[in-house]
């Protein structure tokens, strides 16, 4: 991971310690080009994780893994293509699956860096990740929101299925925006 000394961190941090990622208040979205105009966007309910923050935010990690199964665009037909062998192909490979390897300090928040599995092939992406906030919900427990998105090439990891248009383009966008609200309670 980068190290980056504590003492030239401008950005605002969370309180350190591992913090539980509550699937409830969290959305770990993805979206697609259909037609090569208009968005199509799915989440995945079913998801969990923990993030890590150290004294040096450097040192700082973050682990989730997602159902592929819970996959879910509001349209059965399509939800089902996209947990076939064309897409997610969740009968092989149930789970998705992001592990940092660093994180960076940037002006207005971080890049958060990792490994992102997908049907059983990793690959290393970069997301503009932000730490919106912490407070205590009524029951004294402490809880921090994070946002964090970028772009993935899904054919990166075998993900090619697609369609030619007749007047060009494809059905299904090869980029996809990758998107996560994610808010956490502070566990020790």
């Amino acid at each position: 991971m980068t190290t980056l000394p504590a003492t030239t961190t401008t950005v605002a941090l969370p309180t350190t310690g591992t913090w539980l990622i509550d699937p409830i208040h969290s959305d770990l979205r993805i979206t697609a080009r259909h037609l090569m105009v208009a968005k199509v966007r799915g989440t995945f309910g079913e998801f969990e994780g923990t993030i890590v923050v150290t004294d040096d935010p450097g040192d700082s990690r973050v682990e989730w893994e997602a159902n592929a199964a819970s996959v879910d665009t509001g349209a059965p037909d399509r939800d089902a293509h996209l947990r076939s062998a064309d897409f997610l192909d969740v009968e092989e490979h149930p789970r998705i699956r992001f592990v940092s390897t660093g994180l960076t300090e940037k002006p207005t928040g971080w890049r958060l860096s990792g490994e992102l599995t997908i049907r059983g092939v990793t690959r290393t992406i970069s997301l503009d990740m932000t730490f919106e906030g912490e407070g205590t919900d009524p029951y004294g427990n402490t809880k921090a929101a994070f946002t964090a998105s970028g772009e993935i090439d899904r054919r990166d990891w075998g993900l090619v299925w697609n369609v030619a248009l007749e007047g060009g383009g494809v059905l299904v966008s090869e980029k996809l925006k990758v998107e996560f609200d994610v808010e956490a309670t502070l566990h020790a």
